[in-house]
């Protein structure tokens, strides 16, 4: 039975692949013509509901209805006139039928019928006087509809003659079944038209941001693209435009320390080179001189390796870590533990109870330890608080140091710009770059100590 199971398997898998490229053959493959299709398809079918439940119910009705109130005037001027005996009286009825029953009725006394039935169909008012006058009378008769297009004529067989009736057409035409199938298709029409226009803008929206990204991925700057159409096109055009604006930012600053590279580690070279040079080629070498070239030798290469993983941990950014949910109390609480352990004087901290941030736990702290080690460097006492705001969560990075002034404060961003105090200027920029690949953003400001402020804003 298993053996069964697993060999009928692939063949319901083959005939669903099968149903599923017969339809991709039929639905078209443009996003505009299947919305079009998606479109057009429920409004053919709400019309063809529309029009069998109208014409096919209610006009039914109605013209059943109309049919039988004809028929019953006719029964009663039949009865009428088999009552009245003399010629005044059959007179004075046949015009009150004329004048309040809007029927014309004449009398052709000895005249045969040659025809029963009726000679006219186009819909169910035909057959429903036809059907009414059969139930209401037991004479032969026939309805003529094509004499007048304003009348219809009756004729009913009596035993001494013949009994013409003239009804008004409108009292059991209900409407042209044509002006109703118009008016449904001119309407569908319209609104199919205008569906068409508002979708082809959407689609455009559409294709535009393709095409941006298409010359993105080609390396050509064309610029943020403008957001519009629908609100989710507008959200995946303002996302491309981040994502674009983040990606050249990344670049830039790359490119920035691949630049200043070379300039950075050619004055420790230089000075290993020179001391090289400057060394005795032969005799004695005197052991003081000799401990100081190799002590200054070494000092050197220990600067060109903290400059190395400076550039390194700068070029790895966030890495591949992935993002997690980080209660920020015990977070920040290791952070300054670590940071005290190397003289880093944080003197207050304070995180709102419960505050938890979704990023990169190793990034994260490495953008927050570059923000003590610069305070740090200043001998500056700090103060860390973090509390949830309208904005996001954000962490306050107050110190007591020389601060930095407001012209400066968006150039000390860029690479070894801050690298005044004796680091290598990739502090700040490191930590902005990490604050900004988790979504948020920092921003410099004067503290209330005196010092500088350091304000992280994170997404919740």
């Amino acid at each position: 039975m298993r053996w069964r199971v697993f060999r009928c398997f692939p063949r319901r898998i083959f005939q669903s692949r099968t149903v599923e490229k017969s339809v991709r053959r039929v639905v078209p493959r443009s996003l505009l013509r299947r919305s079009l299709l998606i479109v057009f398809i429920p409004l053919l079918i709400t019309q063809a509901i529309s029009l069998e439940l109208f014409y096919g119910n209610f006009l039914k009705v109605v013209s059943r209805r109309l049919s039988g109130a004809v028929a019953s005037e006719i029964v009663l001027s039949l009865n009428a006139l088999e009552r009245l005996h003399s010629q005044s009286d059959k007179e004075w009825f046949v015009q009150q039928a004329r004048d309040h029953l809007q029927l014309v009725e004449t009398w052709k006394p000895n005249a045969k019928l040659t025809r029963t039935g009726f000679n006219h169909v186009l819909g169910p008012m035909d057959e429903d006087l036809a059907r009414g006058l059969e139930t209401a009378i037991d004479y032969p008769f026939f309805v003529n509809w094509h004499n007048d297009p304003h009348i219809v004529t009756i004729s009913i067989q009596l035993s001494d003659g013949v009994l013409e009736v003239e009804a008004p057409r409108k009292r059991l035409d209900t409407g042209q079944i044509l002006l109703f199938v118009a008016w449904a298709l001119g309407s569908s029409l319209l609104l199919f038209a205008i569906a068409s226009l508002v979708m082809r803008n959407q689609v455009r929206a559409i294709l535009r941001l393709a095409y941006a990204a298409e010359q993105f991925g080609l390396g050509r700057d064309i610029g943020p693209i403008r957001p519009e159409g629908a609100q989710e096109v507008r959200k995946a055009a303002v996302a491309f435009n981040r994502m674009q604006d983040r990606i050249y930012r990344f670049v830039y600053q790359r490119t920035g320390v691949l630049a200043g590279v070379s300039h950075d580690l050619r004055t420790p070279l230089t000075r290993l080179r020179l001391s090289l040079a400057m060394m005795p080629q032969s005799g004695t070498l005197q052991a003081e001189t000799l401990k100081e070239d190799i002590e200054a030798m070494v000092g050197d290469v220990a600067e060109m390796e903290h400059m190395i993983d400076s550039y390194l941990s700068f070029a790895r950014g966030e890495g591949a870590e992935t993002p997690e949910p980080v209660e920020l109390g015990p977070f920040l609480h290791d952070v300054v533990t670590n940071a005290r352990r190397v003289g880093t004087q944080v003197q207050a901290i304070s995180v709102q109870k419960g505050l938890v941030a979704t990023m990169r736990p190793n990034a994260m702290r490495r953008a927050v330890m570059n923000l003590l080690d610069n305070a740090r460097r200043h001998n500056a006492g700090i103060t860390i608080t973090a509390r949830s705001t309208a904005e996001g969560i954000s962490i306050w990075v107050d110190d007591n140091g020389p601060g930095i002034s407001p012209e400066r404060r968006e150039a000390v961003f860029r690479a070894f710009e801050s690298g005044r105090g004796g680091g290598t200027g990739l502090g700040l920029t490191i930590s902005r770059d990490i604050i900004r690949a988790h979504g948020g953003e920092m921003e410099l400001a004067d503290a209330p100590q005196g010092g500088l402020r350091v304000r992280i804003v994170l997404p919740e």
